[in-house]
């Protein structure tokens, strides 16, 4: 097999363990091989095996690294969008996330930009995006000591379908009662400022550095485009929603590094000289940058997102 033959190909979900998150993911998932809590299922991580086509079994990161301009374009060192599925029981840490200047002054190839999209909310589930007026580094360390930090937070409350942006230097939580699909640029710089209680290792100093008063984050609200829907488009990453109802097929353009992820139902994904590969709900398929496009052939309905860098 050549470099450029290579086809969109399927990954399988890698769980990550957190103490916030749950150990029931069905509809999502029956098996996640571990009887710990899941918080993350990261359906693009650099870990995340191969298991359709030429490549089965090879992780994410190998791919990239012996196909690199085939599968995200010019730049081929990193696959450039980390997408998950977060699975809260519980309420996750009070947090922020360098931009890439700050990001690279630390050494660091990037910051983390991200979004989330609201698959599953319980009445009265809230996220958290923002400081109240007021909240200065002083006032933040004695919140953070006296157990009171929430009480800073702009909590907002969430539904279904929406779309939150969340602007690198955002201080950000998510409460429990949700399950939302995250898109982010490939970085994994958190810096933990508060966790009720819980026994982690907390980053206030490196939060209190990082952190802007005004940010671009906030609800996105969809615009409807000519067959899909758009979620959202941001320097970073641009999210689409696609719905075929029942028997039918959508031509997807590829306009950049990404995947598709299924959210209900099944389909084909044709493409590309390896043929198709099955796109299945909580699963993302990625499609090389090289395929310029491909063809989703529904049976009987789908549902799925594609996620895409926007290249330059």
């Amino acid at each position: 097999m050549t470099k450029q033959n290579l086809g969109p190909f399927r990954l399988a979900p890698w769980f990550s363990p957190r103490p916030w998150g749950r150990r029931d993911l069905r509809p999502w998932y029956v098996d996640t091989g571990t009887t710990e809590p899941v918080g993350e299922a990261w359906l693009t991580g650099p870990a995340s095996v191969v298991e359709t086509g030429s490549m089965m079994g090879r992780t994410l990161s190998q791919v990239v690294a012996e196909n690199g301009g085939v599968v995200v374009g010019a730049d081929g060192a990193e696959f450039p969008l980390l997408v998950k599925l977060l699975f809260p029981d519980d309420k996750l840490s009070v947090q922020v996330h360098p931009d890439d200047a700050q990001a690279q002054a630390m050494g660091q190839p990037r910051g983390k930009t991200e979004c989330w999209y609201v698959l599953e909310a319980e009445p009265g589930a809230t996220i958290a995006l923002g400081l109240k007026p007021g909240a200065t580094a002083d006032v933040i360390r004695a919140a953070i000591a006296a157990g009171t930090m929430e009480d800073w937070m702009e909590w907002v409350p969430v539904e279904v379908g929406e779309m939150v942006f969340v602007d690198a230097g955002t201080v950000h939580a998510i409460g429990p009662g949700v399950v939302l699909l995250e898109t982010q640029q490939t970085c994994d710089i958190t810096f933990r400022m508060y966790d009720y209680g819980r026994p982690r290792e907390l980053h206030v100093e490196q939060a209190l550095g990082v952190i802007k008063t005004r940010t671009a984050a906030g609800k996105v609200k969809p615009v409807a485009m000519i067959g899909f829907t758009r979620l959202i488009e941001q320097k970073y990453f641009v999210v689409d929603r696609y719905d075929v109802a029942g028997a039918g097929e959508v031509v997807v353009p590829i306009q950049g590094a990404g995947c598709l992820v299924g959210l209900s139902g099944g389909a084909r994904v044709i493409g590309g000289a390896e043929g198709e590969v099955g796109l299945e709900a909580g699963k993302a398929v990625v499609v090389p940058a090289d395929c310029r496009s491909v063809i989703v052939e529904a049976g009987d309905g789908v549902s799925f997102v594609r996620c895409w860098a926007p290249v330059g």
